[in-house]
């Protein structure tokens, strides 16, 4: 019992010593303006949205960010991997890894490698299908969300956002200061 005591207050030391260790580091930093942040207000954003959107989809069985991809190969289908990667703005990993579960589940076929190592990515019967019914859902999402929001002001901030992504690829490619 007494070991216990002694071992509790031993950690009960440590811990307020790191506590204190912890304060005196933010005390220290000057976190003004970090709210402003761009890249925390888009995640911030982008998650309620991608939530609203895969709420409303719930029942076609195809997450929103699955959708993107559905409609971005039919519409362009046979479609290169790389070309696909840069409509959507995904990098390489990213949309590596979104095919291979599309893939598994049966609703895009990747080729095999073509001329200059292309693979060409198309919608299966399944991805079709999928895509049968998850756009009426998406459709029905899409307007709640423009009316919520108002036509015209979704218009501006559409091809603001799309200002601002070309901007941003422009800055990444920078050479550092």
């Amino acid at each position: 019992m007494l070991h216990l005591c002694v071992y509790t207050s031993q950690v009960f030391l440590v811990l307020s010593m790191l506590v204190l260790s912890m304060t005196d580091i933010l005390g220290a930093l000057d976190l003004t303006g970090t709210g402003y942040c761009a890249s925390l207000n888009f995640r911030r954003t982008s998650r309620i949205v991608t939530r609203m959107y895969d709420t409303a989809m719930q029942e076609s069985g195809v997450r929103s960010t699955q959708f993107a991809i559905l409609v971005g190969i039919a519409k362009l289908q046979p479609v290169a991997m790389g070309t696909l990667g840069k409509v959507l703005m995904l990098d390489s990993s990213t949309l590596t890894r979104s095919l291979r579960l599309l893939q598994k589940e049966g609703m895009i076929e990747i080729s095999k490698r073509a001329a200059m190592r292309q693979r060409f990515l198309k919608l299966t019967h399944s991805g079709q299908k999928a895509l049968k019914r998850s756009l009426p859902l998406w459709r029905v999402a899409h307007a709640r969300f423009v009316a919520t929001v108002g036509a015209e002001y979704w218009l501006k901030l559409r091809d603001e956002l799309e200002t601002i992504a070309k901007s941003a690829i422009m800055t990444e490619f920078q050479p550092g200061d």
